[in-house]
């Protein structure tokens, strides 16, 4: 399916990838919790997988079986303290139960509970992520990086680098000062890897990225953020582009990309600069952020060994950003359907309006409300008509073995296949014939048009939603056959969340959407 430069003392942290520099996976355990934190030198209660911002990275190789035991040990009040989790990108088919969406394929876990998300992995390899699928709970940092290998063989690219692993993953991430029941309006500062540092606040540690001269390193950028797209650059360093989101890319060669809410990139960049410390530079889009640079803001640190360990002195003006035109599938190219607008077996358009008096979305004249019941249940219950399903309005009938065609006015989008992008927000061309593969894209402002092309190959109910929302119901009379067997503790979740939600006194519980992004 959906430049400027302030130096500071010489402060950083060197860095194996993320923060956490911890792996589980595929068997593992992952406990929920409140800890405080002040990963830019301002503390905050938040919430956190395995205690640490971002989590810990989850791995395996493709055909793997993924057994991760979720714990709930959220306590503050502040903050939502039950929960689900979402592992994005991860195509779940056959495991809907798996997927994490509260009140589409399940209820959340309650405080002292558990849950253990199963689900196999088959064909797919790339670079993913995990985060609270429970309203806007990983604003408050539930996000974590999730990695799955290949051999060596299944590989077309693995001749450009020598090396990839925990020490190559760059999240991107924004952090509020307020708990996300606050609902803030911007976050105040760029994390890379967990480190970053605020405006008119202290030197705080920043990530480094350390690297040996003359060798080859894959990168993986994964955009953790609730809301801030990113423009990323390595000063003085090309990146050759192999995969978005899960699926391999023709190489295209850049100096700099946009990185939006949920996106994940795979860049090939090779040391061959003076030994040195260059600027890694993340600048949030300055409606969603403070953006530039002044005292280490919204930056890392890119470090040779050898290098002396202090902050970089590098200026980029970026001369080749990335056209997302430029972009193309390097298998399977061809869109579904026939090669014209509209040219699906289903064509739907999709509107959205906001009203600035509730600061709600609507999607088609529909604002998404939250069932009381998993769209999920729903349909294992008998319930398969779109009429009849809750929330009603929001729920859209999709047949199996179908080409589908989305038309997006204006929003941004996640979902739970991969999709052609046959027409990106910005550009006035359409492709028919090898156009990216992805499983999130923006949609642009007012004025844009974004069409993308899927495959009914997965039935289940599927979140397609980024602060508005809405549920495809993908051939709900074969649902409960394409499911694996579904274990007891499934249906135990709502039982316990009904009688012991513990968030009923917050302002929105899984309540109308919001004017905030949850990818």
């Amino acid at each position: 399916m959906f430049g400027k430069l302030s130096v500071l003392c010489a402060v950083a942290v060197s860095l194996l990838g993320p923060a956490s520099a911890v792996t589980i996976g595929p068997v593992g355990d992952l406990v929920i919790s409140n800890k405080v934190i002040a990963p830019d030198g301002i503390s905050r209660s938040s919430v956190l997988a395995g205690g640490t911002f971002p989590g810990p990275v989850i791995s395996g190789k493709k055909g793997d079986r993924f057994t991760l035991n979720v714990t709930n040990s959220l306590t503050d009040p502040t903050m939502l303290r039950a929960t689900t989790i979402h592992w994005h990108g991860i195509f779940q088919n056959g495991t809907n139960i798996a997927d994490g969406p509260a009140m589409v394929t399940q209820c959340p876990i309650i405080p002292d509970d558990y849950f253990v998300y199963d689900f196999n992995v088959y064909d797919q390899a790339g670079t993913f992520w995990y985060h609270s699928h429970y309203s806007t709970q990983y604003c408050d940092g539930l996000r974590g990086a999730f990695v799955i290998y290949e051999d060596d063989a299944d590989n077309p690219y693995r001749d450009l680098y020598t090396i990839d692993d925990e020490s190559t993953i760059i999240t991107l991430a924004d952090w509020y000062r307020e708990v996300a029941p606050e609902n803030p309006a911007q976050p105040l500062t760029t994390l890379i890897n967990g480190l970053g540092r605020t405006l008119n606040g202290t030197a705080s540690e920043l990530a480094v990225i350390n690297v040996e001269h003359d060798k080859k390193y894959r990168f993986r950028l994964i955009g953790l953020s609730c809301d801030a797209p990113y423009n990323f650059t390595i000063h003085n360093h090309q990146m050759t582009i192999i995969e978005a989101d899960g699926e391999y890319t023709a190489p295209v060669v850049v100096d700099s990309l946009w990185v939006y809410a949920g996106q994940r990139y795979s860049v090939v960049v090779h040391a061959n600069q003076p030994v040195n410390n260059y600027w890694i530079r993340a600048d949030p889009l300055s409606t969603r952020g403070p953006s530039g640079f002044d005292g280490g803001r919204n930056s890392a640190i890119f470090r040779y060994a050898g290098a002396l360990p202090k902050e970089p002195e590098t200026n980029g003006i970026s001369t080749r950003p990335l056209n997302e035109d430029d972009l193309h599938a390097l298998v399977h190219p061809t869109p579904p359907g026939r090669p014209e607008l509209g040219g699906a077996d289903m064509v739907i358009p999709i509107r959205q309006r906001y009203h600035s008096d509730t600061n709600r979305f609507d999607i088609n004249n529909v604002t998404y409300v939250s069932p009381s019941v998993p769209v999920l249940l729903q349909i294992l219950n008998g319930t398969y008509d779109a009429e009849d399903l809750m929330p009603k309005g929001s729920v859209y009938k999709l047949k199996p073995n179908s080409s589908i065609e989305l038309q997006f006015h204006g929003l941004s989008i996640g979902g739970p296949h991969a999709f052609h992008v046959v027409k990106n927000a910005y550009s006035p061309n359409f492709n028919w014939v090898n156009p990216v593969i992805r499983d999130t894209v923006t949609t642009g402002f007012d004025g844009n048009l974004t069409v993308i092309r899927f495959f009914t190959d997965n039935s289940g109910p599927w979140f397609l939603h980024c602060g508005l929302a809405i549920v495809f119901a993908e051939d709900p009379e074969g649902t409960k056959a394409h499911q694996k067997p579904i274990p007891p503790p499934f249906f135990e979740l709502c039982p316990k969340y009904e009688k012991s939600n513990p968030d009923l006194e917050l302002e929105y519980p899984q309540s109308a959407t919001r004017a905030r992004i949850i990818v």
